[in-house]
């Protein structure tokens, strides 16, 4: 008689590793249709967006949501797009989501007793701006490389940069280059000189505290102009 009855238990009991299986199976797959949304449309919101809604509704701060106006690449000038990499991720166009050439670099600096330096590209800014929330677990790092390799396959380099410009925080509050430009300059992405371009890459690593116009972009702005007088390197112009 307990044939059955240990029968009956031991098949759920079973079933939970496939259950778990097809539960991470889904996970993978998930963001795959949003990504491939992307190519085409702007994300009106991201997780880390949302993060800063919460925040400023604790604190009281008003307005909560967040300034921000997606535009076309065309609307901005030349200039931001190579200010942001001259700044932030100069071989954005040699590796594939993951610099590991400036992982080591960054290590290595580290060994030799420096400061360790973030060395998260682009393409990992976007894919923690958008599904993902600000921390250093390994969970989340996990994630996030996943997230990265996705974007990496089925989004181009140029598309990439696009949702980077209107998805990166540019001030208190302030998210895409278009709401960045309108709070500092008084002006549309389109219409930033070559310096002010410069100044607005100078403040990425900390928007919220810096100034364009304050004593840290002023510090890092030459060494920005003076890598934007040269073409990011490209794969194809290094084979």
């Amino acid at each position: 008689m307990r044939l059955p009855f240990t029968a009956q238990t031991d098949r759920p009991v079973r079933s939970w590793p496939v259950r778990i299986a097809r539960a991470l199976l889904l996970l993978a797959v998930a963001p795959i249709p949003l990504i491939l949304l992307f190519a085409v449309i702007n994300p009106p919101v991201t997780m880390v967006m949302l993060g800063r809604v919460v925040q400023r509704v604790g604190a009281g701060e008003r307005p909560y949501w967040p300034a921000h106006t997606p535009i076309a690449r065309s609307d901005m000038t030349p200039s931001v797009r190579r200010a942001v990499l001259a700044s932030e991720d100069d071989r954005f166009y040699l590796h594939n989501g993951i610099d590991f050439v400036e992982l080591n670099n960054a290590l290595d600096r580290r060994k030799r007793g420096g400061k360790l330096r973030g060395a998260s590209t682009l393409t990992q800014q976007v894919a923690k701006n958008i599904f993902l929330w600000n921390g250093r677990s390994f969970i989340r790092k996990g994630m996030e490389a996943y997230l990265t390799v996705l974007l990496e396959i089925f989004l181009t380099k140029e598309r990439l940069l696009d949702l980077y410009l209107n998805l990166a925080e540019w001030g208190p509050n302030q998210f895409g280059i278009e709401a960045g430009a309108q709070h500092h300059f008084r002006k549309s992405a389109s219409r930033l000189t070559r310096d002010e371009a410069a100044r607005m890459a100078a403040i990425l690593p900390s928007p919220r505290k810096w100034s364009p116009r304050g004593p840290i972009a002023s510090r890092r702005v030459g060494a920005i102009l003076g890598r934007m007088q040269y073409a990011a390197p490209r794969t194809e112009e290094v084979k």
